[in-house]
């Protein structure tokens, strides 16, 4: 395991940050001690959608958080999961070529970022939780960061209704059984806030995380 307070790279302190973007830095690389250092503090990767491809750091002002005790299951996902097979930690890779075909507009799952979180998941940092169908087929699953008590979810994808949905349900189980306490979905999408996801301010959710890291 690394240490998540160790980076090369100078990123601007939240005091610093602006009120009205999302976007915090930019530039820098996805070594395993910037990731780690820059989920620590709030921020996450994505590309800045120019055409030089640009790295971006992020730290919604809005974000978005699945509350540990407020997972709205539904009746279809219950009949979904007794259906499906889960596991976690058993195809990661896989995973994460499923989630960059499944969000093919404005793409930023490149290979730059699979081979990135790849080198986390072997150093035992990020973890995928995959959902499988009665032909042993991965129909849906989600990845993400591991930093003590919280998990910041990347991306997830399905190919079977409530695939995504049944994942969810088995990172928050896990989560809570470890005693875990912070789930980041970075926005609060439509699909995120049926699930129970709820948005937070940024200087809320920064108080948060600096508990959810703290060993």
């Amino acid at each position: 395991m690394l240490p998540p307070n160790t980076c090369d790279w100078g990123f601007p302190e939240p005091h610093e940050w602006s009120n009205d973007d999302d976007v915090v830095a930019a530039g820098a690389d996805l070594a395993p001690t910037t990731l780690l250092y820059a989920y620590s503090h709030g921020m996450f990767p994505m590309y800045l959608g120019n055409r030089h491809r640009d790295l971006g750091w992020w730290s919604p002002v809005a974000r978005g958080v699945i509350p540990l005790d407020g997972l709205r299951v539904t009746r279809s996902m219950k009949q979904s999961a007794r259906k499906f097979t889960v596991t976690i930690n058993q195809s990661f890779a896989e995973v994460m070529q499923q989630c960059a075909s499944a969000h093919t507009e404005g793409q930023w799952i490149t290979q730059e970022f699979i081979d990135a979180y790849c080198t986390l998941h072997a150093l035992g940092h990020a973890h995928s939780v995959e959902v499988w169908n009665t032909d042993n087929r991965l129909i849906g699953g989600l990845y993400g960061v591991r930093i003590n008590n919280f998990f910041a979810g990347e991306s997830m994808f399905h190919l079977q209704r409530d695939a995504s949905k049944v994942a969810v349900m088995h990172l928050v189980d896990a989560m809570n059984a470890a005693g875990m306490t912070l789930l980041d979905t970075q926005w609060c999408t439509d699909h995120l806030a049926s699930l129970g996801c709820v948005e937070v301010p940024r200087a809320q959710y920064l108080e948060l995380l600096a508990h959810s890291v703290t060993p």
